[in-house]
């Protein structure tokens, strides 16, 4: 039996063509090298699975493969990887500085990945300043991390830093549909936006979401077989609260509730997403705004429909006692009856005759 590689790992880019969602970043690095501007010691900075150490090797590739006909030569022997998590010390920094003197046997360049280097000890740090300042001309430094505020001031002038930026749920969605379309796996337009969502701008997230839902449903990805697998209020139950709320259902809205709750979902996570969804009612109300609605093709059309029905006034009310709501919730000592009746306030905005507090 084949052993089974993870999407993470297999679709792992390989040219900077590839790299998802980080155009700027790569543009810059491919016309420094043409232009050899490259600078000795570079940060890239960013959140979890967008690109970094992706980044980093097809770079140390790249500047190597100058003059070499092999296109898939890798200059593994050329490119070092530290992981500054568990090789922290200051032995470990000056086996490194030892290295780097040594010029490269093939290629131009040594290059050094540093992999979480906040997590290097302070002395670590000052023990690689003058290294770092000063490299010979065959070294480069490329430096990875995820939290750029632990990182001394000395290091940080010293590097050219790249700022990764979170990977847009439309790009991630894009690149989930040619991966879902080169394993031949059919899928829904709002299931791969789900997957999206739930990775929270991390490509690495996304990819493994998709593993773990395929395993789920097969080679048909629908959006009920990702929201109960991934066990999220999908959009359609906050339509049918907003629905209830607009007819004053007071009841059906509270047997609705139960439901939710007896489905294993937090009142806190559903309270913030209905407050969310009123937001997106609000922007699905003027053209100009529009493009802040981040949904899939059939989302989209029942968000307008709902829109329609749903006063300016009475949104704008929603939010603000659905916020209300959401803040005194951690510090409530009855925190169902609060969610309750936040909803009960809701169905009474809109309700004919005396308008109730």
């Amino acid at each position: 039996m084949e052993q089974f590689i993870v999407s993470a790992r297999k679709y792992r880019p390989q040219t900077f063509k590839d790299v998802v969602g980080q155009q700027a970043i790569t543009n810059t690095l491919l016309n420094a090298i043409e232009t050899n501007h490259l600078a000795q010691a570079l940060l890239f900075t960013g959140p979890r699975g967008v690109g970094k150490t992706t980044c980093a090797r097809i770079l140390a590739r790249k500047i190597n493969q100058e003059g070499y006909d092999d296109p898939y030569e890798d200059f593994s022997f050329n490119v070092f990887e530290l992981d500054a998590a568990s090789n922290n010390g200051v032995d470990d920094i000056r086996s490194i500085i030892d290295q780097v003197r040594i010029p490269p046997q093939t290629g131009k360049y040594k290059v050094y990945i540093i992999d979480e280097v906040h997590m290097l000890s302070q002395a670590a740090f000052n023990a690689f300043l003058k290294t770092l300042e000063e490299p010979p001309k065959h070294a480069i430094f490329i430096l990875a991390t995820t939290e750029k505020h632990k990182i001394i001031p000395t290091i940080l002038s010293r590097c050219q830093i790249f700022d990764f930026k979170r990977i847009t749920v439309k790009d991630a969605k894009e690149h989930l549909a040619e991966i879902a379309k080169e394993q031949g796996i059919t899928f829904e337009d709002d299931a791969l936006h789900i997957i999206a969502q739930k990775a929270d701008g991390a490509m690495r997230d996304a990819l493994s979401i998709f593993d773990r839902v395929v395993s789920y449903c097969g080679n048909n990805l629908t959006r009920q077989a990702v929201t109960e697998n991934l066990n999220v209020l999908d959009f359609e139950y906050y339509i049918k609260i907003t629905d209830l709320i607009l007819e004053n259902k007071i009841p059906d809205l509270l047997l609705a509730y139960n439901d939710i709750l007896a489905k294993g979902f937090d009142g806190h996570h559903f309270i913030a997403g209905l407050a969310s969804h009123f937001r997106d009612l609000l922007v699905c109300k003027n053209p100009a705004t529009l493009s802040l609605l981040e949904a899939g093709e059939h989302a989209q059309s029942l968000y307008a429909a709902q829109s329609h029905k749903a006063m300016h006034d009475f949104l704008l009310k929603g939010i603000e006692l659905a916020n209300e709501c959401d803040l005194k919730y951690k510090v409530s000592q009855n925190q169902r009856l609060l969610v309750e009746l936040c909803l009960m306030q809701l169905a009474s905005i809109t309700f004919d005759g005396e308008k109730k507090k």
